[in-house]
């Protein structure tokens, strides 16, 4: 394990990156954006994360819990989005940082992507305790930005490397010693600014889905061997369609949800079996988003964190809850 500062230079990396994403790739073809109620009107739109001084990742805990992470020093919020609170849960040591993060609710953990630390870590959500650190990539020349969790193990993306990496769970619920895996051309392609980002599971982990934010697209990957191709994302029309910056992504059967940060707005859309394309369904849109980057899925509510990588003087950090599925 090291013991690396991340400091604001973790906060430094992800917004030159991201910002030089930004302007990587065009905009999307026009698609409708929706009206932005929360998935129930008695939730508030806004939740605080009191004393954050960053925010990338958010996860689905049980029932309406959900875990932030503060990017900057790499502790964890635990809030309820029915009660539109949260609160410091896991003081985090000197060092960390906290990007995407996951639950692994059969075995209590949290998996959490540490950003340009080059680690990755993992909490016991009872205990509140750290179970493992792994050093994934170099520090500083990485950036480990995102993780999911299937039911045998956590796979992590790095920003900067075209290659992910796998922790396995044990029967015991333990994690295990982590592997990389390299993956071919296309998703394996690296460019300036941000390259792998989201990563979801698919088809009981049989499969992968990342997203790569300097292409402005999704690959379906197979796990065993890194072999890849483009999910050919199009809108009602048939035409093609790219996801600028698209960042974190929410997998739930054939839906999935593209957050695409500097855009202010996340894509939702429709997959067919052989994940080879998708059709944009609908494009959500709130007022509340500043740069948001991941969310957590809870039935029809979307909860999307804002990392405000536009205002790198910002003071404050929440989370933002829109309906998952206005129609389409």
């Amino acid at each position: 394990m090291r013991n690396i500062h991340a400091g604001k230079s973790i906060r430094r990396v992800a917004v030159g990156m991201l910002a030089v994403a930004a302007f990587l790739v065009p905009a999307p073809l026009a698609t409708a954006a929706r009206a932005d109620p929360a998935g129930r009107d008695d939730r508030p739109p806004v939740i605080r994360l009191p004393g954050a001084t960053g925010a990338e990742g958010i996860a689905a805990g049980d029932g309406s819990t959900f875990f932030a992470g503060d990017l900057l020093n790499g502790n964890i919020f635990r809030g309820d989005i029915d009660k539109g609170k949260a609160k410091l849960f896991i003081t985090a040591p000197e060092g960390r940082a906290a990007a995407g993060m996951k639950v692994d609710r059969e075995n209590g953990l949290l998996f959490v992507a540490g950003g340009a630390t080059g680690q990755a870590y993992v909490y016991d959500l009872e205990t509140k305790k750290t179970v493992t650190v792994y050093d994934l990539a170099p520090a500083g020349a990485s950036f480990i930005n995102d993780v999911t969790v299937t039911h045998d193990g956590a796979w992590f993306t790095n920003s900067r490397a075209g290659e992910l990496y796998r922790i396995p769970i044990g029967r015991d619920g333990k994690p295990g010693a982590a592997r990389t895996l390299a993956l071919e051309a296309p998703a394996g392609t690296v460019g300036e600014g941000f390259n792998l980002n989201g990563i979801a599971a698919a088809k009981d982990g049989h499969r992968l889905i990342v997203a790569h934010t300097g292409n402005g697209a999704l690959y379906s990957v197979d796990p065993d061997d890194g072999s890849n191709r483009l999910i050919g994302v199009t809108d009602s029309s048939g035409a093609p369609v790219t996801l600028a910056n698209v960042d974190g992504i929410i997998l739930r059967d054939n839906t999935l949800w593209a957050v695409q940060n500097f855009t202010n707005q996340v894509s939702r859309i429709e997959l067919n079996g052989s994940l080879r394309s998708g059709e944009v369904q609908e494009v959500i849109t709130s007022g509340n988003f500043d740069v948001p980057t991941t969310a957590a899925l809870f039935g029809n509510t979307l909860a999307l964190v804002n990392a405000k990588f536009s205002t790198p003087a910002a003071t404050s950090f929440e989370v933002v809850l829109v309906r998952a599925c206005n129609g389409g």
